[in-house]
């Protein structure tokens, strides 16, 4: 059972189950809400060790609070096929498909994982609550779904020495394991489904287990990679990795379909740079007809990376006496964008990287002014006036390794 207190006559957030060790080493204090539980911000006062475990040793997160489904049965698939974008009769066995889901606007509702963990049976993760949505499309279908959200315990493991940390504990070798795939294994005598996925955009793996294993699968990770410099990693660390690899976040870079109170703020797959994970040549799905139209016309917008260019926004600065104030942790505020003054875009979430060297932001750009290089002003407000700064468009994602994808 999910930990929680009443208050007021309402629940409290909600605790992970690695919350026990999470909160000793918290000495931050920095907390926020994900999905209704508990989840740390920062272990320490700034995240920049965490984000450079990540890339450069290895950060372990707490990712429990994703939402997980069950899916299983005779119809699981053609349940999945019915409702994402992706191909699922594609999905062979033991690999992890990423994927949007939309409305029948072609609208984006969530996106996240499908696992395919055995014969007829997968694993959906999410963002947001989307057991209704699973069930109201699964009538009269030979299928089961089980919200396993608060019964399965999950790490994130990432950064490059995350597959060295896991071959020490785990009964099956995980060199050849390949991205967007999976593998049943122990680590130490605790039976867990490792995944090669992550939210990083780096080498990195996902540990789901049940609940009762979390505090003894914590303990093994940490200490067994303690040589490694693995280091507990949170949610501002997690934005910083994120944004450099040009991954979207729910309700930050785009609005829910079943969330959005007017039209435009809803975004197709198309708009949000996932055309390629629109798989129109399969049956039937919800969305299809709208996003078969919008793949003839081209999409109004792209999503795309910026570069706030460092020369004129230092000027700006300096200009009244100041140096540069850069964000120490990353942002996620919804900031106009132009071209000749005229409104083109806007950015959604920006950050200084610190492995880049790069203050970069991911972008809502008019289809014209999207293209790579081209030109653009991003607003900055400095000691209380608004200015524009040069910015300019540029490849998507920003951080990209190798070994990301690589196998030794």
């Amino acid at each position: 059972m999910t930990e929680s207190r009443l208050f007021a006559g309402k629940t409290e957030l909600r605790l992970t189950p690695f919350h026990a060790r999470t909160a000793e080493l918290c000495q931050a204090q920095e907390w926020r809400r994900w999905s209704g539980y508990l989840a740390a911000s920062a272990y320490d006062l700034t995240p920049e060790n965490e984000y450079f475990a990540i890339r450069t040793t290895a950060g372990l997160l707490d990712v429990t609070p994703l939402h997980k489904y069950m899916i299983s049965g005779r119809d699981a698939a053609p349940l999945l096929n019915r409702i994402v974008t992706r191909n699922i009769s594609k999905c062979k066995l033991h690999q992890v498909m990423y994927t949007p889901w939309c409305d029948e606007k072609g609208k984006v509702i969530d996106d996240g994982t499908v696992q395919h963990l055995e014969e007829n049976k997968f694993r959906l993760t999410s963002a947001d609550p989307n057991l209704h949505w699973l069930t109201e499309n699964s009538s009269g279908m030979d299928v089961k779904i089980r919200d396993d959200s608060e019964t399965t315990a999950a790490l994130a493991l990432q950064g490059p020495n995350s597959r060295d940390i896991l071959n020490q504990i785990s009964t099956v070798n995980l060199d050849k394991l390949k991205f967007f795939c999976l593998t049943h294994v122990k680590l130490g005598d605790i039976p867990v489904t490792v995944s090669r996925t992550g939210y990083t955009g780096d080498l990195g793996y996902e540990i789901w287990t049940e609940r009762e294993n979390a505090l003894a699968m914590w303990d093994l990770i940490m200490e067994t990679g303690k040589p490694h410099g693995i280091t507990p990693a949170g949610i501002y660390a997690l934005d910083i990795a994120r944004i450099e690899a040009g991954l979207i976040l729910i309700e930050v870079d785009y609005i829910s379909a079943h969330h959005a109170i007017i039209d435009a703020r809803e975004s197709s797959p198309y708009e949000l740079g996932l055309g390629w994970a629109v798989k129109l040549k399969k049956g039937d799905f919800i969305g299809k007809k709208a996003l078969l139209k919008e793949k003839r016309q081209g999409p109004a917008w792209q999503f795309q990376t910026i570069e706030i260019e460092w020369i004129p926004l230092e000027k700006l600065y300096r200009n009244i006496g100041l140096p540069p104030q850069l964000p120490t942790t990353a942002w996620r505020t919804s900031t106009p964008i132009y071209v000749n003054k005229r409104q083109v875009g806007y950015a959604t979430s920006g950050c200084w990287s610190p492995l880049l060297k790069k203050y970069i932001a991911l972008a809502h750009l008019e289809t014209e002014y999207s293209k790579i290089g081209t030109q653009l002003k991003f607003e900055v407000k400095v000691e209380h006036y608004r200015h524009l700064t040069p910015a300019t468009v540029m490849r998507k994602p920003a951080f990209d390794p190798e070994r990301k994808r690589s196998c030794p």
